[in-house]
């Protein structure tokens, strides 16, 4: 999400203080690495030079050096990140460390910019999801305790990133891996005064304590589910932040700013093709099935006009994707479009029977030149007007 990046960095001063804090992924023993590349990207993507925040079990301890400074850095810096990894390993380390209270004062008083995406995004509410211990170890749903950052915005919410995944393809992965059964039995341990706080991919959802407003970014959508009713906000939405505490605690008199529906069942999971959000997949089959039905109706000019709206989705999604993310695939499909288009060009987009209109067609049952004799004879009497005394053979 580059162009959001940069964004919510365009107003930091000359040479602020930038962390990546690699605390979700710690644990991981190619953590250098990744931290390696997230310094890389926001340097080169973003033009921020930031440095790492580490995560050293055997270097360091809640009472050491080495914690204190990372703390005052969080503390102190005016843009802190932190991504993807394992939420419930965050979570113990934070508290380990102290950095929980760190995080939470900064939002509190509203400091810089935190950035917490992916795993980190599953720990800012009150309730957290141990994503891994439930989806690949087979642990009983829970809630484990969350650091509860949004709790000190006024909002009492469980924030399930990757909302609308997809990955699973004949399983249901939405809801940060959980599927429906589990969400709906995770939902009932909630307190009644709080909500599921869903965020699709490609999405960020941006609370601005300046202005008092939220903001809906990207190309998914925000969704408040309380006792299985979801409203969702589409991208590019902007709300009060009054009005969002009062979806998640349900007050009859909140305005809803877009639909509300049913809990999801299998079959709305998924956005669909024409819908406010769409995937880069449903773009590219849409536009396909756009292509085909101009190509079956003759239209060169929709069949154009389609080919090139195409390429500026595929252009406009490449921008803000650091890696290619189905780009190559949507490339492919656009470069079988041009070619369909070229054929029809050089082929003609009628047949030629049609383009000729059969000019010489003799009538049925008449041998071809007498028929043609006939045609000529009758345009030279025409030509030479009824007054004519005699009207000469071909």
């Amino acid at each position: 999400m580059v162009t959001l990046h940069r964004e919510v960095t365009a107003h930091l001063p000359r040479g602020a203080g930038a962390v990546i804090l690699e605390t979700p992924y710690g644990f991981q023993v190619n953590r250098d690495d990744i931290s390696s590349r997230a310094r890389e990207y926001f340097r080169r993507s973003v033009n921020l030079a930031t440095v790492v925040a580490p995560d050293r079990r055997d270097k360091d301890s809640s009472d050491g050096g080495c914690a204190a400074e990372v703390r005052d850095r969080v503390r102190r810096s005016e843009w802190v990140f932190s991504g993807p990894g394992s939420p419930s390993y965050a979570l113990d380390r934070w508290s380990t460390l102290r950095l929980g209270e760190i995080l939470r004062e900064r939002v509190s008083r509203g400091y810089g910019v935190t950035v917490m995406a992916s795993a980190a995004a599953c720990t800012v509410g009150c309730a957290a999801l141990p994503v891994y211990e439930i989806y690949k170890a087979g642990h009983s749903p829970e809630w484990l305790p969350g650091l509860d950052l949004m709790g000190t915005l006024g909002l009492r919410v469980a924030v399930i990133p990757h909302y609308d995944n997809t990955e699973g393809g004949t399983h249901d992965t939405r809801f940060c891996y959980l599927g429906e059964p589990r969400l709906t039995s995770l939902e009932k341990e909630l307190p009644d005064s709080s909500a599921v706080l869903g965020i699709d991919e490609h999405t960020a959802v941006i609370v601005d304590l300046d202005t008092s407003l939220v903001r809906v970014w990207g190309r998914g959508v925000m969704t408040i589910r309380r006792n299985g009713i979801s409203t969702r906000v589409s991208g590019g939405t902007t709300l009060p932040l009054e009005q969002l505490r009062n979806l998640v605690k349900g007050t009859p008199s909140a305005a809803v700013p877009l639909s509300r529906r049913p809990p999801e069942d299998g079959e709305d999971g998924a956005h669909r093709p024409g819908s406010d959000a769409v995937t880069l997949q449903e773009a590219v089959v849409a536009a396909e099935l756009r292509f085909t039905a101009a190509q079956e109706a003759r239209n060169a000019v929709k069949m154009a006009d389609i080919t090139v709206e195409l390429e500026s989705v595929i252009a406009a999604w490449s921008a803000d994707m650091e890696e290619d993310q189905g780009g190559e695939w949507a490339r492919t499909v656009l470069h079988g479009m041009i070619r369909r288009l070229a054929g029809a060009a050089e082929r003609g987009l009628h047949e030629p029977e049609r383009t000729l209109g059969r000019i010489v067609a003799p009538p049925a049952g008449t041998p071809y030149e007498a028929a043609l004799r006939e045609r000529l004879r009758a345009g030279r009497c025409g030509a030479r007007g009824r007054g004519s005394r005699r009207c000469p053979g071909p």
